[in-house]
């Protein structure tokens, strides 16, 4: 049984979440052992230069987890969609209803973190990836849950995974940096729009987490700073109060938290899970 009794039989899709190890795996398993019903989405297969297979959700990780979930006695379905594409969006959320009746929670996960370069380097393509990903993508899963929690009535909870890159800056990242402080911006509109209605809007900003894209990342920003990953990870610790850096689980239960009544009187918020990292 999970923390959350109210958790229990609602309904949430979190995008982004078809890759293991990733933290929307993470998100969706623990709202499904909160006892939601669960749709784990991912664009499910590599589309051009921005989104190869080793940075994406495949079909097959996607069933796995799927699978993972119901064999633990949850309720989940996989369905694939690319969220720049406005109808996948919509068509996501109309699967989640036509599968169990309603829509209760919407996390917005789904992103790029794994396009870094200087900003005199980066090209064109290299930007509208990144903010095409991270803050259109956002936008629409933002306005297809809106439009069905307003349809059905009752309220609702939509929460976006931002990053310590909502409230700082970082050497590499203008894009990604750029697109998750929009990703505020749509959060504080969205609430203020929304909360008359119950539906609250919430942005988690972790810090850094070794995911498979974090790892990548140890990687990239070590070499770019010329530390070897062991010095690079060592000074990340040292920066952060409680001395590690973020792990899955942290985020899922902040997303669980936000989901649930006990955070009922919080929107509009881009809360930090850094460890102390980050504290604007």
């Amino acid at each position: 049984m999970g923390m959350y009794a109210d958790l229990a039989g609602k309904v949430a899709i979190v995008t982004g979440s078809g890759r293991a190890k990733g933290l929307g795996e993470a998100m969706v398993k623990r709202l499904a052992a909160e006892g939601c019903r669960v749709v784990v989405s991912d664009i499910g297969q590599p589309k051009g230069e921005a989104m190869p297979k080793e940075a994406i959700g495949t079909r097959d990780e996607m069933q796995q987890i799927v699978a993972d979930i119901n064999a633990a006695g949850g309720e989940a379905i996989g369905v694939a969609c690319d969220v720049l594409v406005e109808s996948d969006v919509q068509a996501l959320v109309a699967a989640a209803v036509k599968q169990f009746g309603r829509l209760d929670i919407m996390v917005n996960n789904a992103g790029i973190g794994y396009i870094m370069k200087p900003i005199i380097e980066m090209s064109e393509a290299d930007w509208d990836a990144v903010l095409g990903v991270n803050l259109r993508g956002a936008f629409f899963g933002v306005k297809h849950a809106a439009k069905q929690m307003l349809s059905q009535g009752g309220g609702g909870r939509i929460i976006n995974i931002g990053s310590q890159a909502s409230k700082s800056g970082f050497p590499f990242a203008a894009g990604y940096v750029s697109s998750k402080h929009g990703m505020v911006g749509l959060t504080r509109t969205a609430a203020i729009e929304l909360g008359q209605h119950g539906i609250t809007v919430n942005t988690i900003c972790p810090n850094h987490v070794t995911t498979g894209l974090g790892a990548w990342q140890n990687q990239y920003f070590s070499a770019a700073t010329g530390r070897s990953e062991e010095k690079y990870l060592a000074d990340m610790r040292s920066r952060i109060p409680l001395g590690r850096p973020g792990l899955q689980e942290d985020i899922a239960k902040a997303c669980a938290f936000l989901a649930s009544e006990q955070a009922a009187y919080i929107t509009g918020e881009a809360m930090n899970v850094s460890g102390g990292e980050e504290y604007h």
